[in-house]
């Protein structure tokens, strides 16, 4: 048995000798290289928490003393320490969730896994366990340097700066990195430690303080803050904490899980907020992770362990196709910008970055301020152009409303990851964004059902200047190209076929209309075009559209309505309030009396899975959709029969 086969539980852990850990730690890491290469996932930022995670639960006694995570990336280690060592599903349907999970275990919180909320949560907790009298509770929140960039992480500490007797530590793992390098006024204050030249003389310094001070209480800060002083001239990360009235201990050299250990304990037996500042490093003890430049395999796909090889077949995406067709219009447009928010590579800003770093703006993880930023930037007479995953816009809906749709500014937001992206779980499926952005005054939003589409639509949007544009497109290999057989207004015809004519009374008079009207958003029409043609097989007249501006819609949609016994609308969103809603209200509002159905995804959270497997599951594939439509068609045509009838 290995040492790691031994622990099932925190309580294994603090059973086990000091001088068995480092043996410990290599073997922690060992099995995460092993089996996300297997499965793919978040492997550099736990390969670096790997010591920390080990004295959290060495020192805290979870879950009564709750340990919440920010973002959530590197919780594998707490995964594993907690009894959960069965990675052979990582991410997938019916394995672990690659963030924490309250469905999974006691000992996970908060599943949310977005940046910068971890110290709200915490200060909740803190504030609850302080009214119903836990004095002897400690909650422990870990949050990375990069999601100290969002105001939300500020507004917590203002406020837990204020609860002098609340227990609560908050562990900053400090690696210089959110997904790429930290930046910002934040990150450069946090830098100036690892770029000093005394930094490994201060790490011994500071942890041969640490050992020597006393067990319990004040006095370790009295002995720290003199050491802490001596040093200030030179280092002062302590100093941006401290004037919030937070008490800070380090720093602490993170993968010395004894230094890391001791600290804890001090500062649980504080009593009251302290931060605890660990150096780290993303991707420590796997040399490829270590080596690789971007992102130092922050989520790698499935990979080759001897090589770090990405297994994953080539193939265009989408991400990809924006990044190229961003660099081009750079070139012909000078008063185009981009803004990330802490995510240039994986929204695909980085060749733009490259050829045009005067105009890259890469604000951390900070969607509010972007959004502002860019209606600022508009008012200047620039076009900007943020990249930000779908379910991240949710952040900033405020801002995109009052801030730049108020004010009328040519802002395109373009938003990787819509529809269902599966592997993240619920928090990370861009299914809001069109139900969401459908009430917003102003605001153009256009939905790219391939590549063509995607480079067209893009120039359209940025061609706007007296509003928000806003482009959605999914997450991974883009479809191939569906070519238009007509148009209808700005609109493409992608399927137009004829029904049989039934014998009936109505007949003649009806010879004119089809039998369905199938509206595809965006991605969808690749499927609706497999529904398209099934039906047509059965004798079923079906029209397929793609309105590629669902907002707003083309008066057009009207006319080829008016044409059909019944329209449906396929995407791939949350089916309240979306593109479904809207062509049903346009029809309502011109009296047009035409049956709408919506397919769509249910308004509930989603666990992780294969996107196809999710998409199946909500009745979106197209041998359900076909089914389905082919019953429904069939209903209102005898519906129309019986009606026709002529009086007996």
């Amino acid at each position: 048995m290995t040492l790691l086969e031994s622990i099932g539980n925190p309580d294994d852990l603090k059973k086990l000798a000091a001088e068995r850990l480092p043996q410990l730690a290599d073997e922690i890491r060992e099995f995460l290289v092993s089996e996300v290469s297997r499965t793919g996932g978040h492997l550099g930022p736990n390969l670096g928490v790997v010591e920390l995670s080990i004295a959290l639960h060495r020192v805290f006694d979870s879950p009564n003393d709750p340990i919440v995570f920010d973002t959530g990336h590197q919780s594998y280690v707490h995964k594993i320490l907690t009894g959960r060592r069965d990675f052979s599903k990582l991410r997938r349907q019916g394995g672990l969730s690659g963030y924490p999970s309250r469905a999974e275990s006691e000992h996970d919180f908060v599943e949310n896994s977005h940046a910068s909320t971890a110290l709200s949560y915490a200060d909740g907790m803190a504030k609850a366990h302080q009214l119903r009298g836990r004095s002897d509770r400690t909650v422990v929140a870990v949050i990375g340097d990069g999601a100290l960039t969002g105001g939300m992480a500020w507004e917590a500490l203002n406020n837990i700066a204020g609860g002098r007797n609340r227990r609560l530590v908050i562990v900053v793992n400090d690696n210089g990195r959110s997904y790429s390098p930290t930046i910002g006024g934040v990150a450069d204050h946090l830098a100036t430690l690892r770029m000093t030249q005394g930094y490994e003389q201060v790490l011994d310094l500071a942890k041969s303080a640490i050992n020597r001070a006393p067990v319990v209480g004040p006095p370790i800060y009295d002995a720290l803050h003199g050491l802490k002083k001596g040093l200030k001239d030179a280092i002062q990360p302590q100093i941006m904490f401290e004037d919030l009235g937070l008490k800070y201990l380090g720093p602490i050299d993170g993968h010395d899980e004894q230094a890391v250990e001791h600290a804890l304990r001090r500062a649980r037996d504080f009593g009251g907020p302290v931060i605890v500042h660990c150096l780290t490093s993303k991707g420590k003890g796997y040399a490829p992770a270590e080596n690789h430049e971007e992102d130092q395999f922050h989520a790698p796909g499935a990979f080759d362990v001897e090589t770090g090889e990405q297994q994953a077949k080539p193939g265009l995406k989408w991400t990809s196709v924006f990044s190229e067709e961003m660099v081009k219009l750079g070139g012909e447009r000078e008063d185009l910008v981009a803004i990330t928010a802490a995510m240039l590579h994986p929204t695909g800003l980085a060749p733009f970055a490259d050829a045009y770093p005067e105009r890259t703006y890469d604000v951390g993880i900070a969607e509010q301020h972007a959004a502002t930023s860019a209606a600022g930037l508009a008012m200047g007479g620039m076009h900007p152009v943020i990249a930000v995953y779908s379910t991240f816009l949710n952040r900033c809906f405020d801002q995109v409303l009052l801030d730049v749709a108020l004010h009328r500014q040519g802002v395109t937001f373009c938003l990787d990851r819509a529809g269902v992206t599966g592997d993240d779980g619920p928090s990370h499926n861009g299914m809001w964004d069109l139900s969401l952005l459908q009430i917003v005054p102003n605001l153009a939003l256009a939905v790219p059902r391939d590549a063509a589409r995607l480079r067209e639509l893009l120039r359209e949007a940025v061609a706007v200047d007296d509003g928000p544009t806003v482009l959605r497109y999914p997450k991974g290999p883009v479809v191939e190209q569906i070519d238009a057989v007509e148009h209808a207004g700005s609109m493409d015809v992608l399927r137009r076929s004829a029904r049989e004519e039934a014998d009936t009374p109505a007949a003649a008079d009806d010879a004119a209309r089809s039998d369905l009207l199938l509206v595809a958003v965006g991605a969808m029409a690749q499927t609706c075009c497999e529904v398209a043609d099934r039906l047509a097989d059965q004798g079923i007249g079906v029209t397929v559209i793609d309105p590629r501006w669902v907002k707003p819609l083309d008066p057009a949609l009207l006319d080829e309505a008016a044409r059909h016994r019944v329209v449906a609308v396929v995407e791939d969103n949350g089916r309240v309030g979306a593109v479904g809603d809207a062509v049903a209200r346009t029809l309502r509002d011109a009296d047009i009396d035409i049956p709408v159905r919506t397919f769509g995804i249910a308004q509930e959270f989603l666990d992780h899975a294969k996107r196809d497997a999710i998409l199946a599951d909500m009745g979106l594939s197209p041998q359900h959709l076909a089914r389905k439509l082919i019953g429904i068609v069939s209903h209102h045509t005898e519906e129309e029969s019986r009606t026709d009838e002529p009086a007996q």
